[in-house]
C-alpha cells in the first residue's frame, strides 16, 4: 500500500470520520445518509443552482463556497479543493459518491470507455462519455479509498451493453475491487419502490470484495418491478457479456419488518382539501414560493416512520411548522382525483371524466340545455372536465397511490406533471406535495430545498433516498475499516430507527 493510502486508512481505522466528496450531487440525498452513518461532508459539485444551493445551504450552513453551482467539465479538482479548503489535493478525500446522468454513457463501447481513460483530452468535446471522463478524472485526482455510483437499471442493458460492467473494467484498471447489483429502496425503510443501480469501488489495499447491505424491510414487490428488473438483467445472460463483477442483490427475509406504507409516510402531515381551497379563493395560479408556514396538525399521530423524519438528528422538524407543504394548481382534475380508486391510472381516469362529462350533460337537459355532441360548445365543456391525453398512449401517466402500499418510483418530472403521485386521501382529491415527496424520499422535515416548488420537486425526484444512501454507507464504512460483516441475525441500525 502506498503511503498515501496508508495514511487514509490508518486514519479510518483509528476512527476519524470518511471525507467524502459528493459529484453530481443534486440537493443531497447521498450526502445526507452518508452524513447520517458518520461521513464527513467535505464538498459537493453540482451543475443546477437551485440544488446546488440546497446543498450547501443543509451540510455547509449556507458558505458561498459551497452553495455554487459548479459546471464538473470546467471545475478542475485542485481549484475546487482549494475553494473549498480541502487541504492537499492528494489527501483531501477518502470517498467519492454520485451518479453521472445516464446520457453520459449512451453508446460507449467498452473499447472507447478504455481509450477516454487513456486519453481523455481527445474526446473532451464528446458528451456521450464526458461525464464519465469527469467522474474518473476526480477518482485520479482524489485517490479515494472508495467510490461509490448510482444509476438507472437500465445501464445494465443500454443498447445491449452492459455499462455497469465495463465502468468496472476502468476502475478495476486503477486499482479498485468492485462490484455492482439492483437494489430497491423499499427493502431500506424507504417508502417508495425505487429501484436502482449501485456501484461499489474500493481500493484493493483497503478490502478484497464488495458486499451490499442486506434489507431491513420486507414487501413482495408488484409484477411491473421485477418485469423492469429481468429486462435490465437480461444483458448478464448473454454470450457477449460475462458479468463477473455483477453480485445478486441481497435478498429480504418475510419475516423482516413490513415495507414502509405511503399513509405511515405522509399520513401525519396537515390535510390540503384542495377542492374546498379552490372554492375559498385560497388555491390559486402562480409560483409555488416557501415563504407561509403550515403547523403540525396535533390530531394526526406520527408513525415510527414519521417519527425519525421529524426528529432527524440536525434536521428536526422546525418549530413553526412545514413551509414547503405545496401543491399544484390543478383546477379542472381536483373532482376527478376524488372519483378515483387506489392503484388507477390514465385509462381509468379518462373514463371517470367521460362518465362526468355525461352526467353534466344529463344535468344541462334537465335544465332544458340540449348540447350537440361535437358542437363548439360540447368541445369546451369537455375541455373544462376531461383530460386531453389519449388513453391508450399514455397508461401510466397518472396514478392514484396505495394508503398501504409504499409509493412508486419519484421521477425528476414531478415538477412539470405530479399525476404519477395522486394523493390516496379523496377527501383532499390533489396531487402530492413538495414535502410529501420529500417524506417519501425519506427526507427529513427539517431539510431544504432552494428555490419555488418545480426545482423542489425536480430535486427531490432526483435524489437518492438518504435511508437508502445510509444504508449503503454503513457497509462501506465497516468496510473501509476491516470491521467483520454484520450477520444475518443482527439487524441494521437505519431498521430499528424505523
Amino acid at each position: 500500500m502506498t503511503d498515501r493510502f496508508t495514511h487514509k486508512a490508518a486514519r479510518l481505522r483509528a476512527g476519524a470520520k470518511p471525507r467524502l466528496l459528493d459529484l453530481f450531487a443534486g440537493c443531497g440525498g447521498l450526502s445526507l445518509g452518508f452524513k447520517a452513518a458518520g461521513f464527513e461532508i467535505s464538498g459537493a459539485v453540482e451543475f443546477d443552482p437551485d440544488a446546488a444551493r440546497s446543498h450547501g445551504i443543509n451540510f455547509h450552513g449556507g458558505a458561498v463556497e459551497h452553495c455554487i453551482a459548479r459546471d464538473i467539465t470546467r471545475t478542475d479538482p485542485a481549484e475546487l479543493a482549494a475553494d473549498l479548503q480541502l487541504g492537499p489535493l492528494e489527501d483531501a478525500i477518502d470517498v467519492i459518491v454520485g451518479g453521472p446522468p445516464c446520457q453520459a454513457f449512451a453508446r460507449v463501447g467498452r473499447p472507447k470507455l478504455r481509450e477516454i481513460d487513456a486519453h481523455p483530452q481527445a474526446f473532451r468535446n464528446d458528451p456521450r462519455a464526458r461525464l464519465y471522463q469527469e467522474y474518473l478524472r476526480y477518482v485520479d485526482a482524489f485517490q479515494p479509498l472508495a467510490v461509490l455510483m448510482e444509476n438507472v437499471p437500465d445501464l445494465l442493458n443500454h443498447g445491449g451493453q452492459n455499462l455497469a460492467e465495463e465502468i468496472c473494467e476502468v476502475l478495476e484498471a486503477k486499482g479498485y475491487t468492485c462490484g455492482y447489483t439492483l437494489l430497491n429502496a423499499s427493502f431500506y425503510g424507504v417508502p417508495q419502490m425505487r429501484e436502482r443501480m449501485f456501484l461499489i469501488g474500493y481500493r484493493r489495499e483497503v478490502a478484497q470484495r464488495v458486499t451490499f447491505p442486506k434489507p431491513s424491510h420486507w414487501m413482495t414487490l408488484p409484477p411491473g418491478y421485477e418485469g423492469s428488473r429481468a429486462v435490465a438483467l437480461k444483458v448478464l445472460n448473454s454470450l457477449l457479456d460475462d458479468a463477473h463483477d455483477y453480485l445478486d442483490p441481497p435478498s429480504p427475509r418475510r419475516d423482516l419488518i413490513p415495507a414502509v406504507t405511503a399513509e405511515q409516510a405522509i399520513g401525519d402531515l396537515p390535510p390540503i382539501y384542495a377542492r374546498r381551497q379552490l372554492a375559498a379563493g385560497v388555491l390559486k395560479r402562480g409560483a409555488r414560493r416557501f415563504n407561509e408556514t403550515i403547523p403540525y396538525d396535533r390530531r394526526r399521530k406520527p408513525s415510527a416512520y414519521a417519527s425519525v423524519m421529524r426528529s432527524w438528528s440536525g434536521f428536526e422538524a422546525p418549530a413553526d411548522g412545514l413551509s414547503d407543504h405545496v401543491i399544484r394548481y390543478l383546477p379542472r382534475d381536483y373532482e376527478l382525483f376524488a372519483r378515483l380508486n387506489p392503484g388507477d391510472q390514465y385509462p381509468q381516469a379518462h373514463q371517470h371524466a367521460m362518465n362526468m362529462l355525461e352526467e353534466r350533460l344529463a344535468e344541462l337537459r334537465r335544465q332544458g340545455q340540449m348540447i350537440r355532441t361535437g358542437s363548439a360548445e360540447y368541445e369546451r365543456l369537455k375541455d373544462a372536465i376531461v383530460p386531453p391525453y389519449d388513453a391508450s398512449k399514455f397508461p401510466n401517466k397518472w396514478r392514484k397511490m396505495w394508503r398501504d402500499q409504499p409509493a412508486r418510483t419519484l421521477m425528476a418530472h414531478l415538477g412539470k406533471d405530479g399525476y404519477s403521485h395522486i394523493h390516496y386521501d379523496s377527501e383532499q382529491s390533489r396531487t402530492i406535495s413538495v414535502r410529501e415527496a420529500a417524506r417519501l424520499q425519506s427526507f427529513p422535515d427539517g431539510f431544504v430545498f432552494s428555490g419555488t416548488m418545480n426545482p423542489a420537486f425536480r430535486q427531490i425526484g432526483n435524489a437518492v433516498p438518504p435511508l437508502m444512501a445510509r444504508a449503503l454507507a454503513e457497509t462501506m464504512l465497516m468496510a473501509m475499516r476491516g470491521e467483520r460483516e454484520e450477520t444475518a441475525d443482527e439487524p441494521r441500525r437505519a431498521a430499528a430507527a424505523i
